[in-house]
């Protein structure tokens, strides 16, 4: 198949392209290369790609009209990976306006490019943000996530219901990916397992919010990955079951669903880092902080859905995919 993935340049992206080509698909990759973090650290990753005849990059933000308009009429895509956004929770309370132009406009190119062209499956990332204030866990696709603690979670949730009216108007079939705190080589600096891993391999403290008294669904990248593929494959239906009597938000009459991809085994934050530490071979100095705006205490996946739906669930033990980030950690920065 060709596929777009957009956000190529990205954690998420890299891995999804490197596998699609090695399954044999053809991928058209997408990147802003912006500097929210290390570009050379994404010109590193696209370098691993580039050398394949089947790789193909272009340079573009996704807001730009006319730039995603050309894309999509110069090729005939079989599927849609949308990767490509702001990301960061704390990020977005300091520069708000370039999550409206990345995660609203960027995803609008990216409906009518799917729309126009009449691509037979989108799927786009969205994010464990969107439960927001919820506190019932572990979190299911089928609860209401109507109250965001921040405007990337927002920005997420307006993902999905662009999505579903583009589903119900043009018949698009759209699935949508809630991602929970992914973690693994080639990894974003700008996430705790990079900070942490960072700071203790330097000798440096490492900033624990509310006071490390943090739970998350860590989820290791092939996990993501593989799930990734897996629900690109299954191309969204409409539900036969489903009615306006009693709507379930996670699935709908148009052809639409929503999924979550999470380890579903919750890590308390202190345990994560002292896994981090066995890896390391050092004990960090732990610097505990008061809890930060728009960040929740706790993370933790339903995945019964996407399991039932293409007979795959994140398994990969903690230990596991912290040692193989920390042995990357050490190799791409030859400590």
């Amino acid at each position: 198949m060709k596929v777009l993935v957009t956000g190529a340049a990205g954690f998420i992206g890299f891995h999804l392209s490197q596998a699609l080509l090695a399954r044999g698909d053809t991928v058209v990759g997408l990147d802003n290369l912006n500097d929210y973090y290390d570009v050379s650290l994404k010109e590193a990753r696209l370098a691993r790609l580039q050398p394949s005849d089947a790789f193909e990059f272009h340079r573009l933000d996704v807001a730009d009209r006319p730039g995603m308009e050309a894309l999509f009429q110069s090729h005939q895509f079989d599927r849609v990976i949308h990767l490509a956004a702001q990301a960061g929770v704390r990020y977005s309370i300091d520069n708000p306006h370039v999550y409206v132009q990345a995660n609203l406009v960027g995803f609008l190119n990216i409906l009518e490019g799917c729309r126009h062209q009449q691509v037979p499956h989108l799927t786009y990332a969205s994010s464990s943000s969107v439960y927001g204030a919820n506190e019932a866990q572990p979190f299911s696709e089928q609860h209401n996530v109507d109250h965001p603690v921040s405007l990337y979670a927002a920005s997420k949730k307006s993902n999905e219901l662009m999505a579903h009216t583009y589903s119900s108007l043009y018949n698009i079939p759209t699935t949508g990916l809630r991602f929970f705190t992914v973690y693994g080589p080639w990894g974003r600096p700008d996430m705790a397992p990079f900070k942490f891993t960072r700071n203790i391999l330097a000798g440096q403290p490492i900033d624990l919010y509310n006071n490390g008294d943090m739970v998350r669904d860590f989820t290791y990248i092939d996990d993501i990955i593989e799930g990734v593929i897996r629900a690109s494959d299954h191309i969204a239906e409409p539900d036969p079951d489903w009615t306006g009597q009693k709507p379930r938000p996670d699935t709908s009459y148009a052809p639409y669903r929503l999924y979550n991809i999470g380890n579903n085994q919750p890590v308390h934050l202190l345990d994560f880092v002292e896994a981090i530490e066995q890896a390391a071979g050092r004990k960090a100095t732990r610097n505990l902080m008061p809890m930060q705006d728009g960040d929740v205490p706790s993370t933790y996946a339903d995945v019964s859905a996407l399991e039932s739906a293409v007979g795959f669930k994140p398994t990969t033990p903690i230990q596991t995919g912290v040692d193989r980030f920390v042995e990357w950690y050490r190799e791409y920065y030859e400590i």
